[in-house]
């Protein structure tokens, strides 16, 4: 099916007032473009540790929605006109000019996946669940994700330095704390590695679900793999969960600033010799991190390894 695109040039201090005005015309889901810099607010659990660098914010900003029916299109500009006149009269609505174009039907979704195909970490295959195993590679250990809309689908440079560290410490009595658990590969991993137990946490309910599905394509047991949902860094609950001085290693592939933070508390669920590994870090945050880990008596630094402009750094628990 082909969709109709109307992108609206207006600005940005008029973009909530035209949104609830093109709801209230009844048009579902916008597309919102313009300049304005995130703020830490809006990043607050979202996986980039860089921001796209941005042209200045000139204060225009693009509002487009989409149409698959135009019997009504006249009834719908004619309706879109006379709300941005109303609005002219308390905001400045900027050019107001519609432009239209055409663009197929994609299931946002799931088009992605037609990009994930089965890749090695050294000797460890991780393949989409509805991907076949390749002849090639029928020796490797095998790892099966679908991450849904959970992130992890191991391809991340970070994941796999996490994986590489995880290979390295792995022992077969190894309880596991996955920290940003996500689509639960690293927690799986290390059950693939050899770890007795692993627990997850993760801000975002979908990621609950996702290890859920993708521990059973495992073939992994429940009692091996529990998960919650919230941030152990402040939440009481999410520290009793997981427990005290009870985990061989942690790991966790997160942000530089979380990790910075997560580094304060992590320590009391470590076992005394605990191994903490760490990515999620851009090689321009690294000496950050390092700072904050050399800082805390508890821990101490043993490796850094990187991948592309991503770095992993290893720390064991005095």
């Amino acid at each position: 099916m082909k969709w109709t695109k109307f992108t609206l040039k207006t600005t940005t201090a008029a973009v909530d007032l035209v949104s609830a005005m093109l709801d209230e015309i009844g048009i579902e889901g916008i597309e919102i473009e313009d300049n304005v810099p995130l703020t830490e607010a809006d990043t607050k659990g979202m996986f980039i540790d860089i921001l796209p660098e941005l042209p200045p914010d000139d204060g225009t900003a693009r509002v487009s929605f989409y149409l698959d029916d135009l019997s009504e299109l006249e009834r719908i500009l004619r309706e879109v006109e006379e709300g941005l006149d109303d609005l002219s009269r308390f905001v400045d609505v900027g050019e107001r000019t519609i432009t239209t174009s055409e663009t197929e039907d994609k299931d946002w979704i799931n088009n992605w996946k037609q990009y994930f195909k089965p890749f090695t970490v050294d000797h460890i295959l991780i393949k989409p669940t509805w991907e076949e195993v390749p002849p090639e590679h029928q020796d490797k250990q095998l790892i099966e994700i679908d991450p849904g809309t959970a992130f992890g689908t191991g391809k991340h440079e970070t994941t796999q330095l996490c994986i590489r560290q995880l290979e390295k410490y792995v022992k077969p009595d190894s309880a596991v704390l996955d920290v940003g658990t996500g689509s639960g590969i690293l927690g799986i991993a290390a059950l693939v590695l050899g770890a007795q137990r692993a627990f997850g946490t993760d801000l975002d309910e979908n990621a609950i679900a996702a290890v859920d599905e993708n521990r059973k394509a495992n073939h992994i047991a429940a009692e091996r793999f529990q998960t919650i949902q919230g941030n152990i860094i402040d939440d009481e609950r999410v520290q009793d969960a997981a427990g005290y001085e009870c985990y061989d290693i942690v790991v966790a592939n997160i942000l530089a600033p979380v990790i910075i933070l997560l580094q304060g508390e992590i320590a009391r669920h470590l076992k005394h010799g605990g191994i903490f590994i760490t990515s999620g870090i851009i090689c321009t945050k690294e000496q950050d991190v390092r700072n904050a880990l050399e800082a805390n008596a508890e821990l101490e630094v043993l490796e850094t390894t990187t991948q592309g402009e991503w770095v992993s750094i290893t720390a064991r628990r005095r």
